[in-house]
């Protein structure tokens, strides 16, 4: 599959390269997006991210690779994404994205675009967060007289607080329990904690990679569920598979949980 990768210097994109470019039977990167001005432009994209030869070129425009694409990844920032929509809806081609912190206006603007072009849009592409977000919901269900709170651990350069993964699982939460997500989420507390409310406690400190744990308090127990990530190749890889669910698709809005269902499907049928 021909990819572009927007931002092959930054965190992400760099380990997305270097993933894909161990699949090379399942994708050919054909270009990737840096910001105008980055002295690595119209070079290969290994001079920006140090994985020696890669083969393609570093473009200041998507308008320049995206032609020859069969998808765009892309995790970077809200306001490069929504671009990125743009100009995979004028080339009609399917979008993976990463990126988080996006405002409820952008979110509207993803699902409307979405019905002119596949999109996979993820707070994570992890396999095992996303089975975390089921875990959550069932106990969500089930617990629905418990106290929330939900701490979650990044690396002191993360730019939203709380995470999109937290703020997923606290939607997840309060849609289980019929509540108004917007009316009900506390970030941080001082003082007293409100009854049936929501908690979200971000720290943002080192190298640490992800970790998220949702506590369920209850007078006499407590329940905590915890995803910890030792390394952020795990969504590099997710984000390939996302990619690969994305070929062939037909236009809507889909979810990580849509790869994971996928792929529980293929090996049941293989077993049978």
């Amino acid at each position: 599959m021909r990819i572009v990768i927007m931002g092959p210097a930054g965190k992400m994109g760099r380990l997305i390269v270097r993933e894909a470019l161990k699949r090379r039977l399942d994708f050919l990167i054909v270009g990737g997006v840096v910001p105008e001005g980055r002295d690595y432009v119209r070079l290969d994209i290994g001079k920006a991210t140090g994985e020696g030869f890669v083969g393609a070129m570093c473009y200041d425009h998507l308008e320049y690779c995206i032609p020859v694409s069969e998808g765009v990844i892309d995790f970077t920032k809200p306001e490069v994404t929504m671009q990125t929509i743009k100009e995979c809806i004028d080339h009609n081609k399917p979008l993976v994205i990463g990126t988080t912190g996006f405002s409820e206006l952008d979110l509207k603007r993803i699902a409307h675009a979405a019905t002119r072009i596949p999109i996979l849009l993820a707070a994570t592409t992890s396999a095992t967060d996303n089975l975390m977000y089921e875990f959550v919901k069932r106990a969500a269900e089930v617990l629905d007289d418990a106290d929330v709170e939900i701490i979650e651990m990044h690396d002191r350069d993360k730019k939203d607080a709380p995470s999109g993964t937290s703020r997923e699982m606290g939607k997840l939460i309060a849609e289980a329990r019929g509540q108004d997500f917007l009316e009900v989420a506390d970030y941080g507390r001082e003082g007293k904690r409100e009854e049936g409310h929501i908690g979200f406690h971000s720290v943002r400190a080192g190298d640490v990679t992800s970790t998220h744990t949702v506590i369920f308090g209850r007078d006499g127990e407590q329940l905590e569920i915890t995803h910890r990530a030792y390394n952020y190749e795990v969504y590099a890889q997710g984000a390939l598979d996302a990619m690969l669910f994305l070929k062939g698709k037909p236009p809507g809005l889909y979810t990580f949980k849509d790869v994971l269902d996928e792929k529980a499907r293929k090996q049941k049928e293989t077993e049978e």
